[in-house]
């Protein structure tokens, strides 16, 4: 909640740039975010180059004056980091709060680190983005079923 008022002045899941999903039955819920990745897919398929990454932090953002909105960036996440502001029709990603993220200033229990990479990590994010991939690409390329 601290992400879309920090962002937007308003309490609003919507408009964070985090999201969970949950799975009620098992109790699980994960963050989906923006990853930051090394090489983002967002950047490469955005055809006005609104996604660019901020040298200071190292996140991936989106300058809204370019932005037009085509959600091309959406589709090109395998990590579902980016999203719509249903509203303002704008991308929301996760830009890190200029290096000091809020969700993690605020979080009540303490769950939420923001941590320099370490290799060990960027490899294990790297592995999990390429198992992601691939997943991906095999749910598209099944053939679709026509019942006719």
């Amino acid at each position: 909640m601290v992400c879309s008022l920090h962002h937007e002045g308003v309490v609003n899941p919507a408009k964070s740039r985090i999201r969970v999903v949950g799975w009620e039955e098992e109790g699980v819920y994960v963050p989906l975010s923006c990853q930051q990745c090394d090489e983002p897919f967002c950047e490469k398929v955005c055809p006005v180059k609104a996604t660019y990454r901020d040298e200071k932090t190292r996140a991936m953002l989106v300058n809204h004056d370019l932005c037009i909105g085509c959600r091309s960036c959406i589709m090109a996440c395998p990590f579902e980091g980016p999203a719509l502001d249903p509203e303002a029709k704008k991308i929301l990603k996760c830009d890190l709060c200029g290096g000091e993220p809020r969700c993690v200033a605020f979080c009540p229990t303490s769950a939420l680190k923001y941590l320099q990479p370490t290799s060990a990590m960027l490899e294990k994010k790297n592995s999990a983005f390429l198992r992601r991939v691939r997943m991906l690409r095999v749910k598209l390329a099944k053939p679709l079923l026509v019942k006719g």
